[in-house]
């Protein structure tokens, strides 16, 4: 652990960069060529990303069913859905992200004090993982601790507790709907993620205005709402060794513009691969920086019990389908992401079992 005692290189905040007027950005924002993706459809904003109506687990028995099904076909064929009518109120949300806009155009030295480390990664950061020489996303953002036991530091009077709560709630519910759809127990997937001692955070992310977007691409995880609504997804070909494994692409290699309806929330699969073993799916999931405004999200994580090991749920193991993946704690899973910063799906991949 001692490699997470402090950052490898002195912060720069990329908000400040921004300010300053450059008009070219440093290379330690460059990404590599092979990172800067094509997008599929000529860029057009694509209206394929799956919107599934909460509403419906609500009403009536036909109703309910045709939910879980939609839900379980926007899993297995890309790992990605949105969802409107979930219960948390818009309004809320927007206040939400007002008050995180205006902490990040407080003065610098009033952000400063709550600058973070990457110990715990709790406050304000410009970086994630300590790899020494890497190449850095263009953002700032602020990470909160908020379950099981927020930890009562400095940060406390920013934290978020009505919208954490609604949004903890919502999250249970789509653990219910991704059991039954996966032909489990409706507390299953809960059960395996620690019943009711799950983690939760937040990360606020801020991006500010980049003049030369086309070359450095912001790739957050799990998000919340943004604004504008606007993202990049990547539906992969699979590699020979996930075809063995029965991994299909449901659509080309290539990145689709993504348009968000403003009352909806998104929702990423990536741990619930591992326990799904692979019946469901995953996507690398990005945000493409603005030349000409800023953009803010709110990204709420909603994790495992930290010593629970995750791995493929038993009734999802057979002989045609052996264990994909190995079992590791969300501790050494969050260690993984804490050294090397967010990999897309590497995380996930560097669970795979040598078989």
């Amino acid at each position: 652990m001692d490699c997470l005692q402090g950052w490898p290189e002195q912060v720069v905040r990329v908000q400040a960069l921004s300010d300053s007027g450059l008009m070219t950005i440093p290379d330690v924002y460059v990404k590599p060529p092979a990172e800067r993706p094509s997008i599929g459809n000529g860029g057009a904003v694509t209206s394929d990303i799956p919107v599934i109506e909460l509403g419906g687990l609500a009403e009536g028995a036909a109703e309910c069913r045709a939910t879980i099904r939609a839900v379980a076909d926007a899993c297995s064929e890309w790992g990605f859905f949105q969802v409107v009518n979930h219960g948390v109120s818009p309004d809320l949300v927007a206040r939400v992200r007002e008050v995180w806009r205006a902490f990040f155009h407080l003065p610098m030295e009033e952000k400063q004090a709550y600058a973070n480390d990457p110990k715990t990664y709790e406050g304000y950061g410009s970086r994630l993982g300590v790899d020494k020489g890497a190449i850095l996303d263009w953002g700032d953002y602020f990470f909160l601790h908020l379950l099981p036991n927020p930890s009562r530091t400095r940060t406390s009077g920013l934290r978020c507790h009505r919208p954490a709560d609604e949004l903890a709630k919502l999250c249970g519910t789509l653990m219910k709907v991704l059991s039954i759809s996966l032909g489990l127990d409706a507390e299953q997937l809960q059960t395996a993620f620690g019943g009711d001692a799950v983690g939760a955070c937040l990360r606020v992310n801020y991006y500010p205005r980049c003049p030369q977007p086309e070359l450095t691409l912001r790739p957050p995880r799990s998000r919340w709402p943004h604004d504008p609504p606007r993202r990049r997804l990547r539906q992969g070909s699979p590699s020979p060794q996930r075809r063995r494994l029965g991994h299909r692409p449901a659509h080309p290699r290539r990145f689709h513009r993504q348009h968000r309806r403003p009352d909806s929330g998104t929702a990423p699969l990536h741990l619930v691969v591992v326990l799904s073993n692979a019946v469901y799916r995953s996507v690398e999931h990005r945000v493409v920086v603005n030349a000409a405004q800023e953009r803010l999200s709110l990204a709420f994580f909603y994790n495992p019990r930290s010593d629970v090991a995750i791995a493929p749920v038993s009734k999802l193991v057979t002989a045609e389908r052996p264990q994909l993946y190995r079992p590791m704690t969300f501790d050494e899973y969050r260690l993984h992401i804490r050294k090397k910063g967010p990999k897309g799906k590497s995380q996930v991949e560097s669970l795979k079992a040598q078989c």
